[in-house]
C-alpha cells in the first residue's frame, strides 16, 4: 500500500497480489492526524498489507519542510498503530506527474483533482515495486 498524504486529502493505492502493478484505491478525506492514522489502519488491515510505503514531500533541494515533518509525524503513528514496516519515499513532483498522466488519460479538468491524489499514491508506489524488483533481478543499489 502506498499513500500520498495531504492536508485535506490522502490518497491511498495497492498492488496487485503478485506486487507488480500499483492502482489507486481510495481517496480519505482528512480529519485530523489521530483519525486518519486510524482510517488508513483500517484500510490495511481490511486489505492484508504487508508493508506501506509513504510519499516524502522533501523540497526541490531535498531539505525537509514544514510538510515533510507532517508527513514523518504521521508515519510514525501509523507504526505504532499497525506494527508493520512503513517506510517513506522521496516523492518530490509525483502529484505533478499524475496530473500530467490523468490529463494525457482523457480524464477531464474537474475529474482530476479528485483523482490526483489516488493516482500521486500509485506512482510512489509504482516506482518502489518496480525498484524493488530491480533490486531483486540485479542484487545491486537503487539508483
Amino acid at each position: 500500500m502506498a499513500l500520498d498524504v495531504g492536508d485535506v486529502r490522502i490518497g491511498v493505492a495497492l498492488s496487485d497480489e503478485t506486487g507488480t502493478l500499483a492502482s489507486g484505491l481510495v481517496t480519505v478525506k482528512s480529519v485530523g492526524p489521530r483519525r486518519d492514522a486510524q482510517a488508513v489502519a483500517a484500510l490495511a488491515r481490511e486489505h492484508g498489507v504487508g508493508e506501506i510505503v509513504v510519499g516524502l514531500p522533501l523540497r526541490l533541494d531535498g531539505s525537509i519542510g514544514s510538510q515533510a515533518e507532517k508527513v514523518v509525524a504521521f508515519t510514525e503513528r501509523l507504526r505504532r498503530l499497525l506494527r508493520l514496516p512503513v517506510i517513506t519515499r522521496d516523492e518530490r513532483l509525483t502529484s505533478v506527474a499524475a496530473g500530467d498522466r490523468l490529463a494525457e488519460a482523457g480524464v477531464k479538468r474537474g475529474d482530476r483533482k479528485a483523482r490526483l491524489d489516488q493516482a500521486a499514491a500509485a506512482l510512489i508506489l509504482q516506482e518502489h515495486l518496480d525498484e524493488r524488483k530491480a533490486l531483486a533481478a540485479g542484487g545491486g543499489e537503487p539508483a
